[in-house]
């Protein structure tokens, strides 16, 4: 597994990079991806103004961090509305313990949201570990079902090889081998 720096260097030149090119970017391939399960739909946290956290913050205080705006709201409002008209429903919302992706998925799905650290900042964590742990879990998904992660640019791009908008979703299906996981799908910004 790839050392935190050069797991930082890879996440932040994916900002540079167009995004992926895929067979599948289209609303009915995701759609479809999602039906056949076995699949995560990763987003980006909604329209949280600014880069990065201000000097001195804490996770666990949200008055510390960079937050959604009302236009990050009515963004993460605008995803749940997109799953519920299409009668897709997640077997587990699993987010990010940061303030801004903790709303996007309450806001979108609910409630019923798990924090998990794996999702969280790789400014903070351990990015080799983080990276492994969510490949490990998209190696287990069985098919018939999906799942919706909430997590931030350096993290996904760092997973998934590709940069994402906020509000940016990325259908993503595991492979047993720990690669990085297989693009089916693009969601854009609601």
């Amino acid at each position: 597994m790839p050392d935190r720096r050069t797991l930082l260097r890879a996440a932040c030149g994916a900002f540079a990079l167009p995004p992926w090119p895929t067979r599948a970017t289209g609303e009915d391939e995701a759609v479809a991806a999602l039906r056949a399960g076995g699949t995560v739909a990763a987003f980006r946290h909604a329209l949280a103004p600014g880069t990065l956290d201000p000097p001195g913050f804490r996770l666990g205080d949200c008055g510390t961090q960079r937050n959604l705006d009302d236009t990050g709201r009515a963004q993460a409002r605008r995803l749940g509305a997109w799953f519920t008209a299409r009668g897709l429903v997640p077997r587990a919302v699993r987010s990010s313990p940061w303030c801004r992706c903790l709303e996007t998925a309450r806001l979108a799905f609910g409630e019923r949201v798990e924090a998990w650290d794996a999702l969280g900042s790789l400014r903070e964590g351990d990015p080799a570990a983080q990276v492994a742990a969510l490949r490990a879990a998209l190696a287990r998904l069985a098919p018939g079902g999906f799942e919706v992660w909430v997590s931030h640019q350096f993290t996904l791009s760092a997973l998934a090889g590709t940069g994402t908008a906020s509000g940016e979703g990325l259908v993503l299906a595991g492979r047993p081998d720990g690669a990085a996981p297989a693009l089916r799908a693009r969601l854009p910004p609601p």
